[in-house]
């Protein structure tokens, strides 16, 4: 390449911060030749290359955002530990089909079966596909809102969910809500129900739910825009976590 076309293809990539083009330039240009490339398949690759690196960087990115407590995966889901969850569901969660289809999931079953779990694996594959996803938990998000409300910075909390296209509430359990923390819950599943979608675990069947969030026209909206059109699965009621821990103990 040219002394003159370098510097200026240099300072060109660095204008239109294609900063991945840049680092692998010469390499690119020297297999291209050796290999006698066309332009079009040279460009190709070039193009492939910093896509690839943008993906990466977003998935990271989002991973950050997302705040889960821990990483988990598919790969590392044992469903032998996990009989009463109907393994057929796996690769298509896994495969993000639930997620392509933008709607409301609810993992239910009793402590321990894995249902956090394949809560995070699911958020973990939105993040690959550049999905912004938040994970809290129930009490964390409305103890979380109500202090807003109190130090009048609500909207400015409210405006950072509805950023997300994805909330996972995990651990929806019996810690009763106030008035005030169902209603707050009540404008979050809202706005979920006009801008994002939500991954649900719970402890709960579905008809206990109202012990959580109250017995009145309000709880039953809630649990409405929570169930709309969901995929709700049941993860049973044999401790997954319990045989994981046995599992890895026996490993040292």
């Amino acid at each position: 390449m040219k002394p003159t076309i370098g510097l200026a293809l240099t300072q060109n990539l660095k204008e239109l911060n294609l900063s991945t083009i840049l680092h692998h330039l010469k390499e690119c240009i020297r297999q291209a030749r050796e290999n006698g490339m066309d332009y079009d398949e040279f460009l190709l690759g070039l193009t492939k290359i910093e896509l690839k690196a943008r993906a990466e960087n977003r998935f990271k990115r989002l991973l950050k955002e997302a705040k889960f407590p821990r990483i988990k995966t598919f790969e590392t889901f044992d469903c032998e530990a996990a009989p009463e969850i109907d393994i057929s569901l796996i690769p298509e969660l896994a495969g993000g089909k639930c997620l392509w289809q933008h709607r409301n999931i609810i993992l239910y079953g009793d402590s321990g079966t894995g249902k956090t779990h394949l809560a995070i694996a699911l958020g973990i594959e939105a993040c690959k596909q550049g999905i912004p996803t938040r994970f809290v938990t129930g009490f964390g998000l409305v103890s979380e809102l109500i202090e807003a409300k109190d130090r009048r910075v609500l909207n400015r909390v409210l405006r950072y969910y509805s950023r997300h296209k994805l909330m996972i509430l995990d651990d929806l359990r019996f810690v009763p809500f106030s008035e005030e923390g169902r209603e707050l819950l009540y404008q979050v599943l809202a706005e979920r129900c006009e801008r994002g979608f939500l991954i649900t675990t719970t402890n709960l069947d579905l008809a206990d739910c109202e012990q959580v969030i109250g017995e009145s026209n309000l709880a039953t909206v809630i649990l409405d825009r929570m169930t709309r059109e969901a995929h709700i699965i049941s993860c049973g009621s044999q401790n997954y976590r319990l045989k994981e821990n046995q599992k890895a103990s026996k490993l040292h």
